[in-house]
Order: C-alpha cells, then sequence, then structure tokens
C-alpha cells in the first residue's frame, strides 16, 4: 500500500458535555475532501484515542468508514491501545467500519524494551484486521518508546505479512533517511510533522498524516506543489507560515486551541476532552486576533483563490 498527498488526523468531535457528537463527522469529511485531502487517521492522537473508550473508537470507526466511502478519501484506523484484547476488538471493529488499513502506536505503561518485542505485540493485536494493510505509529515523544525503527521495519514483514509501513513522527531523521534508502525494504514512510512538511518531501516521504490539515491544508498544498515545480523558495515560503501558525496555537495549547480553529473555519468539533484544558472566552478571543494578526485567514483565501 502506498498512500500519498495529506492524511488528515481528524478530531473527535465532542458535545459541550463531552459525549461523542458523531453527527459532526460527514461535516469533517466533507470539509477535509473539499480541501484536497486524501485520507484520514481516525482516533490516533488529534483524535484524543487514550481519551476515548473502546466503544467509542469502534463507534467513530464506523461513522468515519461511512464518511470516508462518500467522499474518496482513504480511512486508516488508529487502533493502538494498553489492552491486548482492546486493540484486537479495535482491529476487528476497523475490519467491519471497511478500514483501508489500520495502524497503532506502541502500548505506553508497560512498555516494549525492543523492536521484536513491539512486533511481536503488532502480530497479536493485528490479527482480526484479517490482512488489512498495517502501520507503526511512531511517536516516541507521546509513548516513550524509543526502539530501533529500522530494525522493526527490516523485520515486521517477515511476521506481519500486511505491513505496509511506518507513520513517522520520531525525531531521528537519520534513522528516517537510513529507512528510505534501505535497498531490500521499501515501506511507505509517511511524514508526522506538519511544520517541517518540507523537509520530509526532501527526505523522500510522499505522504503526510498532521492534524493541522484539518483546517490549513491550502498551506500544506502549496509546499508541495511548489517543491514538485522545483520552486525551493516558495516551499520554504509557506512552510515558514506553518509554522508561525503551529507556534501561534502551541502557545495556548495545542489541542484545544486547534479545535477552536476547527470552529473558526466552519467545522465545530466541541471541546476537547479532559484532562486537557479548555479555552475561555477571553483566550478565544486572544486567538482569534493572534491569527488575524499573522494573516491566517488571508492565507487561506489565498490558497482557495489559487486553486
Amino acid at each position: 500500500m502506498q498512500l500519498t498527498g495529506l492524511i488528515a488526523a481528524p478530531h473527535t468531535p465532542f458535545n459541550p458535555d463531552f459525549t461523542l457528537n458523531l453527527e459532526v463527522v460527514p461535516h469533517q469529511a466533507r470539509h477535509l475532501a473539499a480541501s484536497g485531502v486524501k485520507g484520514v487517521f481516525v482516533a490516533g492522537t488529534t483524535g484524543e484515542c487514550h481519551s476515548l473508550s473502546s466503544d467509542e473508537r469502534a463507534e467513530l470507526f464506523t461513522v468515519w468508514g461511512e464518511a470516508a466511502r462518500a467522499h474518496g478519501m482513504k480511512f486508516i484506523a488508529h487502533t493502538g491501545h494498553n489492552s491486548l484484547p482492546d486493540a484486537r476488538a479495535l482491529a476487528k471493529s476497523a475490519r467491519e467500519a471497511g478500514a483501508d488499513a489500520i495502524g497503532a502506536m506502541a502500548p505506553t505503561f508497560f512498555r516494549p524494551v525492543t523492536a521484536g518485542d513491539l512486533i511481536d505485540w503488532f502480530v497479536r493485536i493485528s490479527e482480526p484486521a484479517e490482512g488489512l494493510p498495517f502501520y507503526f505509529y511512531d511517536i516516541p515523544p507521546m509513548t516513550g518508546v524509543c526502539i530501533d525503527t529500522k530494525e522493526l521495519v527490516q523485520s515486521a514483514g517477515k511476521q506481519i505479512p500486511s505491513f505496509a509501513g511506518v507513520k513517522y513522527t520520531n525525531p531521528d531523521r537519520n534513522q528516517l533517511s537510513t529507512i528510505l534508502t534501505l535497498d531490500d525494504h521499501s515501506p511507505d514512510m509517511l511524514w508526522g510533522c506538519d511544520e517541517e512538511l518540507l523537509d520530509g518531501l526532501q527526505m523522500g516521504c510522499r505522504g503526510a498524516v498532521g492534524s493541522s490539515y484539518n483546517f490549513a491544508a491550502g498551506i500544506y498544498h502549496r509546499v508541495m506543489k511548489a517543491y514538485e515545480s522545483g520552486d525551493l523558495d516558495e516551499a520554504k515560503h509557506w512552510q515558514s507560515r506553518s509554522l508561525a501558525l503551529i507556534n501561534t496555537l502551541k502557545t495556548s495549547g495545542y489541542m484545544h486551541s486547534a479545535k477552536t480553529v476547527m470552529e473558526m473555519v466552519g467545522i465545530d468539533c466541541g471541546p476537547a476532552r479532559p484532562p486537557l484544558s479548555q479555552l475561555t472566552d477571553e483566550e478565544r478571543v486572544v486567538l482569534r486576533g493572534q491569527l488575524e494578526t499573522l494573516g491566517f485567514f488571508e492565507w487561506l483565501n489565498e490558497c482557495t483563490e489559487a486553486n
């Protein structure tokens, strides 16, 4: 399997009382498809996976399966969990929901120590998906699991027949470079750092999974288009706008700020679920002012007009 272009990591929509608001999902899907996003990676970090019950994640898979198919987008279901039975149940739910692929981050409490340990875990949790392409979601800053990803890539295919690649949200660029130049393996390496997408393209990644693609896909389309045409200065120009945007959101707390921006662009995904905090009304006003000063809304208009 080869995923190319932008794959959004959609927010999980909640009501004000923090219950699931699944009625928003079709609107999210329509918005993403209209912005040129090629697929969705559902219930990962941006989807607040570990703040959801397994039943809630299965419900998300069902609704996203329908919504993604309706808009011609690939649907990758994140099935990572700290519980083996829950992870296996999620893999089965993903298959039943019509997922095109599944992915999983490493368990985060009792952590695997070696690549072999992690492969063994993935073999067990992917079995109920019955051959769906499988992606390792490599995100050590969140999981605390720092294994040798190159070793995993070289060995996983022998034990996981459906192993497809890695969602690489790992700061080790030297390791990624080594993986991309392996002679005997060609995994699908999906870039996982929005504000440095250009770096990923230059290293050889052709697909990328990110949270800000939910509300700023046009910026990244401009990065990719400029890079592909050989206009590196233009690509750097648009990438610098992405960096400024991400840094602005981080100052107020990224998750709830990003959800607030979704509301600003017309798709209200509700609050972030506790223990994440919420923006006050005053903080929301401040954030909008910061984005206006940055030129964010003008950038979106510029991208829309260009397309």
